[in-house]
C-alpha cells in the first residue's frame, strides 16, 4: 500500500459532510486541516494511522462485548482524521446542553418530592411510574446541593441540512469520556503542527474538573473528601474507563466488596483499618447499589449504603433514581419539560418521537417500520433497536410481535440521513455516519467538556455508531475562534 492519494475524489455525497462543503472545497472550519493534510508527502496518513492504532494498543484502551466468542476484550477502533465543531456552533451547543440538564435536573427533584409536573398533566404518571429507571425507594431523597445528574453523557446527531437534534439522554453512568481524553492525547502527538495551528479548545482538564465537582458535593467540610469510584468489577464492558479515571483523579478504585457501612457511616476496608468514604462516584447501576433496598440478589454493591446516603452522611453521583430521566419514553416529553420549568423553547430540538405506548401512534408505526428507527426504552448500546430502511421483513415482522406484547417500551423515530466524515479506508478515504457525546458536569455550576466523542459507523452504510455494534470513534476539536 503506497498511499492514500489525499482527498482527491472524496464524494461527500448527499449527507452533510463534517468536512467537506462539496468535493475539493473543505467547510471553514476545516480548510487549515484539510491544506495541512493535503500537503503530507504520500504514505505519511497512513503511517500516521498505524502509530496511533499501536498507541491505542499499548495503552490498553480496551472495551468489552458480552457474548462475543472471539475474547471479550477489543481495541476500540480509532480513525486519526478528527471531526471539528466551529466555534459558532459549539456556542449554541453549549448553551442547549446546559438548559436541558438544568431542566431535567429539576423534573427529577419533582418527581422524587412534589411530583407538580405529573399534577398538572404535562408528564403521564403512568409513563413515570412504569419507567425501569423510576425508583420508588429514591422518594423524598435530598442529594446534596439539590444535584441529581451530575455527570451527563448527551447524544446529539446532525441532519442532511446540518441541523443539531438530541437523540437521546444518558444521566445513570455514561460511559465514553475516557476515549475523548485519549484520543486527544494520540492526536496530538500525531498532528502536532496542525493541532496546535488549529485554536482547538483543551478536553485535558476534564479530569481535574470531575474531581472539583465530587469535592464540591461532599457532605463533609473537609478540604480533601476522601472519593472513590464504585465499578462492579473487572468483568465490566468500561472497566478500563474505570480505573482511567480513577488513577487521572487520584480516586480510590474500589469494589461493592470493598465498602462497608460502619456506625452508620460508609467506610473503606484499608490495610490501616476502616476509613470513611464522603463520596462515592458509582458506575454500578442503581438496582445493584443496595441490597437492602434494591436487589436483594445483587454481590455488586453496599448494603446500607442507602441510609447513609439519606442521613446526609455520604454523597453520591450520579444519584439513585436519575434514570427515570433518560428512559427513551420519558425523552420525547423533555420539550414540554424545559417549557414547564424554564418557560423556555429548547435550544436543541428532539427528533420528532412516536410513543407505541398511544395506540394510534401504535398504529402508526406499525403500519410504517420499513421507514422507521425503533428503539426499546430502557436498552443501550445499540441493541433492541430496529432499523426499518435496512431490515428484512422478518425483522420487522419480529419487532412488531414485541411491540405489541410491550407497547410501553417502544419508541420509534424518523430515520435520520446522519452527517458524515471522511475516514481512512484502506488506501482511501470514504464518508461514515457519525454522531456525538459530549459530556456535562453539574455541581458549582455546569460545565460542557469543549469536545466529546464522535462515533462512527465504520460499516459502510451503516447508521449504528456503538462500539459494541462495530462502530470506532474520532477526536473532536471544538475551535475557540
Amino acid at each position: 500500500m503506497e498511499g492514500i492519494l489525499h482527498f482527491q475524489g472524496y464524494d461527500p455525497g448527499v449527507f452533510h459532510d463534517e468536512m467537506f462543503e462539496a468535493p475539493g472545497m473543505p467547510r471553514a472550519g476545516t480548510r487549515l486541516l484539510a491544506e495541512k493534510l493535503n500537503a503530507l508527502p504520500a504514505g505519511e496518513i497512513l503511517a500516521r494511522q498505524a502509530a496511533a492504532e499501536k498507541a491505542l494498543f499499548d495503552q490498553g484502551i480496551t472495551f468489552a462485548v458480552y457474548g462475543d466468542d472471539h475474547g471479550a476484550e477489543k481495541i476500540f477502533p480509532f480513525d486519526i482524521i478528527p471531526r471539528v465543531i466551529e466555534a459558532f456552533e459549539w456556542t449554541r451547543l453549549e448553551s442547549g446542553l446546559k438548559q436541558r440538564i438544568h431542566a431535567l435536573n429539576l423534573f427529577l427533584d419533582d418527581v422524587y418530592h412534589q411530583q407538580k409536573i405529573i399534577k398538572d398533566n404535562v408528564v403521564p404518571r403512568d409513563l413515570v411510574e412504569s419507567s425501569q429507571g423510576f425508583f420508588p425507594a429514591c422518594m423524598g431523597l435530598n442529594p446534596p446541593k439539590e444535584i441529581w445528574s451530575h455527570i451527563t453523557g448527551t447524544d446529539l446527531v446532525r441532519d442532511a441540512q446540518g441541523d443539531f437534534y438530541v437523540l437521546e439522554d444518558n444521566l445513570r453512568s455514561p460511559s465514553g469520556v475516557s476515549y475523548v481524553l485519549a484520543n486527544r492525547r494520540i492526536l496530538k502527538r500525531t498532528f502536532p503542527s496542525v493541532f496546535s495551528a488549529s485554536n482547538v479548545r483543551a478536553v485535558d482538564d476534564y479530569p481535574s474538573n470531575l474531581l472539583d465537582m465530587l469535592h464540591f458535593i461532599s457532605p463533609t467540610a473537609s478540604a480533601n473528601p476522601h472519593v472513590v469510584l464504585l465499578t462492579p468489577g473487572f468483568y465490566n464492558s468500561a472497566y478500563y474507563e474505570h480505573s482511567f479515571l480513577a488513577q487521572q483523579t487520584g480516586m480510590t478504585l474500589v469494589e461493592g466488596s470493598d465498602l462497608v457501612v460502619h456506625d452508620g457511616y460508609v467506610k473503606a476496608r484499608t490495610t490501616k483499618g476502616l476509613v470513611r468514604v464522603d463520596v462515592i462516584y458509582r458506575r454500578i447501576g442503581e438496582d445493584f447499589l443496595d441490597p437492602l433496598v434494591f436487589r436483594q440478589d445483587s454481590l455488586l454493591g453496599v448494603p446500607g449504603v442507602m441510609n447513609a446516603y439519606r442521613q446526609g452522611k455520604v454523597a453520591i453521583a450520579n444519584a439513585p433514581g436519575t434514570g427515570v430521566a433518560d428512559d427513551k419514553a420519558v425523552y420525547a416529553y423533555v420539550p414540554a419539560i424545559i417549557k414547564y420549568y424554564l418557560g423556555e423553547d429548547p435550544i436543541i430540538p428532539n427528533i420528532p418521537t412516536f410513543l407505541c405506548r398511544d395506540p394510534k401512534q401504535c398504529d402508526h408505526v406499525l403500519n410504517n417500520l420499513e421507514e422507521l428507527v425503533v428503539k426499546a426504552a430502557n436498552e443501550s448500546g445499540g441493541y433492541g433497536m430496529l432499523v426499518g430502511p435496512a431490515s428484512t421483513r422478518q425483522e420487522r415482522e419480529q419487532f412488531a410481535d414485541r411491540i405489541k406484547a410491550d407497547p410501553r417500551n417502544y419508541i420509534a423515530q424518523p430515520t435520520i440521513a446522519l452527517s458524515r466524515c471522511p475516514v481512512i479506508v484502506g488506501d482511501h478515504f470514504e464518508g461514515r455516519h457519525v454522531d456525538f457525546r459530549p459530556y456535562i458536569l453539574n455541581g458549582r455550576e455546569i460545565q460542557v467538556i469543549p469536545g466529546g466523542l464522535t462515533r462512527v459507523a465504520l460499516k459502510k452504510g451503516s447508521l449504528v455508531v456503538n462500539s459494541s455494534q462495530g462502530g470506532g470513534s474520532k477526536d473532536t476539536w471544538v475551535l475557540s475562534q
